[in-house]
């Protein structure tokens, strides 16, 4: 069962949690007042500014942040700091039925990727993979769509991303539809062998990364290749690859040559070009919700994440 978390209304309050590493604080107190331009009340989580070695605080600290949130009935919806490393190491200690019995929008990327991956299949919460506030809102320039994209937790409309918001390759052409999954690729290979495997199947799959080479996102995209989740899919999305370029005078393949090697054969519907991920602008999407992807008029949409 699908669980779609309420809307934001102006006035609600929203709680800001570090369930990996700690955020720059200086930039994360630079990105509060945005949420307060758009009406809302912030709430900082307990272990925030925690640190523990690069954690933002002890295991038992940020899955105690995580609870409180979702268990504080006037938290509306819950925003993380920055991702980093770390949540892999408490999913497994999450209450899964007081996040489903508790339902509320939770929002970010990156290392977030592995909560989006277990929140959504043991709890069947719609998610969010957006911008995150010390990462992407507390820097010096925001693009004003990464902080549109803020705009889709107060209204239930569906998202459209065409060629307007960026350049689209296809890669295989066709129509696809299927509930949205993905995000981090380093995160979603972690999750593989564990109770939280990323389930593709009939699927559309995007993936982003941010400083791996070449040869790392090889060995990657051959984990996910063996492991049958690429041919599982039903349609691909490539997303931002930040600065996964090969070493200076290294011999080495390029990206473009590794991701087609491995997608182009599946010859499942596959775009690539979207700014979702490590980039700017970085657009949100919902995670759990049905999506389509046409490439005859390079689109791909997804319904609204919220009720």
């Amino acid at each position: 069962m699908t669980i779609k978390p309420e809307r934001l209304q102006k006035g609600d309050t929203v709680g800001v949690i570090a369930p990996a590493s700690p955020p720059d604080m200086e930039k994360l107190k630079h990105a509060i007042p945005f949420l307060e331009e758009v009406g809302l009340r912030v709430k900082v989580g307990k272990h925030v500014n925690s640190l523990n070695g690069y954690l933002a605080g002890k295991d038992e600290e940020r899955i105690e942040d995580i609870h409180e949130m979702f268990a504080d009935e006037g938290i509306k919806a819950i925003i993380c700091a920055r991702g980093g490393f770390g949540t892999a190491r408490i999913a497994d200690r999450l209450n899964y039925d007081l996040i489903k019995n508790n339902p509320k929008i939770f929002w970010g990327y990156s290392d977030i990727t592995f909560l989006h991956t277990a929140i959504r299949q043991k709890a069947g919460l719609v998610t969010f993979h957006g911008p995150m506030l010390s990462s992407d809102i507390g820097v010096e320039e925001v693009h004003d769509l990464t902080k549109e994209s803020f705009k889709q937790l107060f209204f239930a409309a569906p998202i459209k991303y065409t060629e307007a918001i960026s350049p689209l390759e296809v890669m295989n052409e066709g129509k696809a539809e299927g509930e949205i999954i993905g995000g981090n690729l380093s995160l979603l290979v972690s999750t593989l062998g564990t109770p939280f495997e990323i389930d593709t199947k009939e699927k559309i799959l995007f993936i982003e990364e941010i400083d791996e080479e070449p040869y790392q996102v090889d060995r990657m995209l051959n984990q996910l290749k063996m492991a049958g989740k690429l041919t599982d899919a039903a349609g691909i999305l490539v997303c931002d690859f930040n600065n996964c370029v090969p070493k200076e005078g290294k011999d080495s393949w390029t990206l473009d040559y590794v991701l087609e090697d491995y997608l182009k054969p599946i010859l499942k519907p596959t775009m690539k070009g979207f700014k979702i991920g490590h980039c700017s602008p970085n657009i949100a999407i919902p995670i759990g919700v049905k999506g389509t992807i046409d490439t005859d008029i390079k689109m791909f949409t997804a319904e609204a994440g919220i009720k």
